[in-house]
């Protein structure tokens, strides 16, 4: 379904043409003045240059052969301005061929594309802290937007399980427990199926095994049992096993309570096969070169503003690092699903990082100069006072209490204020937070820095993510005393209330397409949120269930529908969904 501005410039520029110009000078664009018109058309005045004629004149001529059943107003003013208003016919059409089609008529620009999303990264044997959330409600709301709009979608965790840290935790749990049969090479039974350790016994020793990387002895060990368990040393890949059996359930319940879910939990280990034949590729292409003892990809471009350091491969110890992971999961991503577009969502950070292995990507070939790769670089959180988010006692805040402190203030509302009974608080509150939570997030650009508020991001009104659910609630209320309304079909707006929502509704199909190209979910909370308010000036200003005219109230509640459904849409493309009652 062509876009509402499409259509009108189509129009605009056949009328150029009918005219005797061309029909280049025929762009109508939203206009700067919306209370003198809602579209505008400036091309007469560039056009006058052109035909050495007075731009009034030329927006005359325009004007009279433009179709006056499609405006409510159409009109030249000085110097050569062409003033549009749509007719309610127009309007009415419009919505009603956006109602019916599919997915409101949005234009599928993915399809026969696929794309994968890399969002999340957790490390496995710790804790989601606070900075695990904005790469997870954003990837997942990205990848969302990517299945709405036709990309055959993959989000993948990309887990940190493969590096150091399972090193340090071999070593520590080595000192604890040497008597264990995964430290004796001459072991050759089966392995104990039960862990030998709980997942609160794992979050200690990590931190533990952590501190103590300063120790030249204990850091050596680390680095062997690291060494060792790639190599496939037998036992430690059984402890292996078992940080990952018992981290991953808490990981994926924690993003299930986050209403985030990847279709891929692959990570660092499951690029690790891949690595050797890559290496030894890019190293015999010429592709990598080495340097003071390591081997690095140069990727410097003539255009280059500042300096853009070589990639590094492998490090002079003949050890992989982050960027070689990175490719060797391109290579893959390309053998497993040839992706027309990779997007990874990390902190804004590690800009350099994802630009020289961009460029080593592209350089060497292991994707091809036709793939999309973008890195979505996000800002971080901070507190109320716009320091950085810590604990009482100075540490890193878990994602998990951060979750029960929003759910704990909403409860306390959804209680004082008795929006539902005693059986459904639990249910409608945790709607009400994760809503809270993460249009908090997301309304904010994804590269900007934002402080977390808990009162103001949970509060009612304002452009908070309970306004937005209420506004559905209030209109699902309205449909439901109503009765069966989905047979209903749009009509004229009968009051200037009513265009302006007719008009706001007519932007959802540009706004997800732009809300794709910028990759920024905060333009469709910044949508929404025009919707919103329009849909309750609307429901202030009109008698919708006492309209007498039955045809006319069917009309009323036929936009209230379309509204609805909208707004249900778009919140389920943030990642979060309205209860029935508030």
């Amino acid at each position: 379904m062509n876009k509402i501005l499409d259509i009108i410039t189509a129009k605009m520029q056949q009328a150029f043409i009918d005219a005797g110009y061309d029909a280049s000078f025929g762009r109508v664009t939203v206009s700067n003045r919306p209370d003198l018109c809602e579209y505008q058309c400036n091309g007469a005045l560039s056009a006058a240059k052109q035909y050495k004629c007075a731009p009034i004149a030329i927006a005359n001529a325009v004007v009279e052969k433009l179709d006056a059943n499609d405006y409510s107003l159409v009109e030249a003013v000085m110097p050569g301005f062409i003033n549009l208003k749509l007719s309610g016919g127009f309007l009415r059409n419009y919505l009603d061929e956006m109602r019916t089609s599919p997915d409101f008529g949005v234009e599928k620009v993915g399809a026969g594309k696929s794309a994968v999303v890399d969002y999340g990264g957790a490390n496995v044997a710790k804790p989601l802290h606070i900075g695990h959330l904005r790469p997870a409600i954003i990837g997942e709301s990205l990848k969302r937007l990517h299945k709405f709009m036709g990309y055959d979608t993959i989000g993948d965790v990309h887990l940190g399980d493969w590096g150091l840290q399972m090193g340090l935790i071999i070593a520590e749990l080595h000192e604890r427990q040497p008597e264990l049969p995964y430290f004796d090479p001459d072991f050759t039974g089966d392995y104990p199926a039960e862990s030998p350790f709980t997942l609160t016994e794992l979050e200690e020793i990590y931190p533990t095994a952590s501190s103590k990387k300063s120790d030249p002895v204990f850091a050596e060990k680390a680095h062997t049992a690291t060494y060792e368990l790639q190599q496939g040393r037998r036992g430690y890949r059984a402890i292996w096993d078992h940080i990952m059996g018992v981290s991953l359930p808490d990981l994926r319940r924690i993003y299930g309570v986050l209403d985030v879910h990847f279709e891929k939990w692959l990570g660092e280990s499951d690029a690790d096969p891949y690595i050797p034949a890559m290496v030894s590729d890019l190293k015999e292409r010429g592709i990598a070169v080495q340097s003071e003892g390591a081997w690095v990809i140069p990727v410097a471009e003539d255009t280059d503003k500042k300096d853009v350091p070589p990639m590094i491969l492998v490090k002079s110890d003949g050890s992989a690092i982050y960027a070689t992971t990175d490719l060797a999961t391109m290579v893959q991503r390309m053998q497993d699903w040839n992706p027309d577009k990779m997007l990874y969502v990390t902190d804004k950070r590690q800009n350099l990082h994802f630009e020289q292995v961009f460029r080593a990507a592209k350089k060497s070939g292991i994707v091809k100069a036709e793939t999309e790769l973008q890195h979505v670089g996000h800002g971080t959180m901070n507190g109320a006072d716009g320091k950085p988010f810590k604990t009482r006692d100075g540490g890193v805040l878990r994602l998990e209490t951060l979750i029960s402190d929003m759910t704990d203030f909403v409860r306390s509302k959804v209680v004082e204020n008795k929006i539902v009974g005693e059986d459904e608080v639990e249910a409608t509150t945790a709607k009400i937070a994760l809503a809270a939570l993460k249009y908090g997030d997301l309304s904010n650009q994804p590269t900007k820095d934002y402080n977390f508020d808990l009162e103001r991001f949970a509060a009612f009104e304002g452009n908070t993510g309970p306004y937005i659910l209420y506004t559905i609630v209030r209109i699902k209320s309205i449909l439901a005393r109503y009765g069966d309304w989905k047979h209903l079909s749009i009509q004229e707006p009968a009051n200037p209330e009513a265009k302006e929502l007719m008009l706001t509704i007519t932007k959802f199909g540009p706004t997800m397409e732009s809300a794709l190209s910028n990759l920024a979910p905060n333009m469709i909370c910044a949508y929404i949120y025009e919707l919103a308010g329009t849909a309750n000036k609307f429901y202030h200003e009109t008698p919708i269930l006492k309209e007498e005219n039955e045809q006319l109230k069917a009309g009323y509640i036929a936009l209230m529908g379309l509204t609805k459904e909208i707004l249900e849409t778009c919140i389920e493309l943030l990642g979060f969904e309205a209860p029935e009652k508030m």
